[in-house]
């Protein structure tokens, strides 16, 4: 069977997948996923990034779409109806805060409202041109509430990440997922929260199986939706790393070059 035929689901992260460099939707993109929804393919949008962030950039595409967002710790429809919602609880994110945490390392909570930090970070505020979800200094020592969608921690050294999610999951391995979004951003999640489980919960309500999806994605918190779908693509831009471990799976041209767009405009809309 032709992959246009089996294809009823089109799924994609945005960072370094359907946004460029810039943190962008190019216009060819938007005029490929209008014609998507013209010809009635369901659309996902999985992200790492809050919802209050990720809403004003998914609206550029002017099409309806589910969007799972904090890597599945929220699920909103296209009427943009909050359907999911989970977050970690207080003592467990405050086990993980009271940890001996390098403090060259940035510390986000996202919270339902606001981010809270221990740090300014010129490269995290990069990520939102215009901000839609406001950043707050915080000392997380003060905070009697801890409770978070998830909690975030970022610095230019991998190693140090490395070496972070180590000493986290010395005692915490069975509390929480985790993920690499980006080889500078280690982020942890309940357990049950995952990207392809927020995903699947979609596909049961609209009555579609994982095997009649395509998915995108350039980062480790993609891994188990690109292993999910009837077919899953590998950024040209991600990680050797994902590439290696995922090599069963097509590698697809950049986002910087539309990769996502030029790949739906060849197999599934001609």
């Amino acid at each position: 069977m032709i992959l246009k035929e089996k294809i009823k689901v089109v799924i994609s992260d945005l960072d370094g997948t359907l946004l460029n460099s810039d943190h962008k939707i190019s216009q060819y993109t938007k005029t490929v996923f209008q014609e998507l929804h013209n010809q009635n393919y369901l659309i996902i949008v999985a992200t790492g990034r809050h919802h209050l962030d990720a809403m004003p950039i998914v609206a550029g595409l002017d099409v309806p779409l589910y969007l799972v967002t904090s890597n599945g710790a929220r699920i909103h429809s296209p009427e943009k109806e909050l359907l999911f919602s989970f977050d970690m609880e207080s003592d467990a994110v405050k086990s993980v805060l009271s940890l001996d945490i390098d403090p060259e390392i940035t510390t986000v909570l996202f919270r339902e409202n606001v981010w809270q930090t221990n740090k300014h970070n010129e490269k995290l505020n990069e990520f939102q041109p215009e901000v839609h979800y406001h950043p707050e200094l915080v000392n997380f020592n003060n905070l009697e509430d801890l409770s978070a969608i998830k909690v975030f921690f970022t610095h230019p050294k991998h190693s140090k990440l490395i070496a972070l999610r180590d000493q986290i999951l010395v005692n915490h391995s069975g509390l929480f997922s985790h993920a690499f979004s980006l080889p500078f951003c280690l982020e942890f999640m309940d357990k049950s929260v995952d990207k392809s489980v927020a995903i699947a919960k979609i596909l049961e309500k609209e009555n579609f199986g994982f095997e009649e999806s395509i998915s995108f994605g350039d980062g480790y918190n993609d891994e188990n939706m690109l292993k999910s779908s009837g077919k899953g693509l590998v950024m040209g831009n991600a990680p050797d790393s994902l590439k290696n471990k995922l090599s069963h799976l097509e590698v697809i041209l950049p986002n910087n070059h539309d990769g996502v767009a030029k790949y739906i405009a060849k197999e599934l809309l001609q």
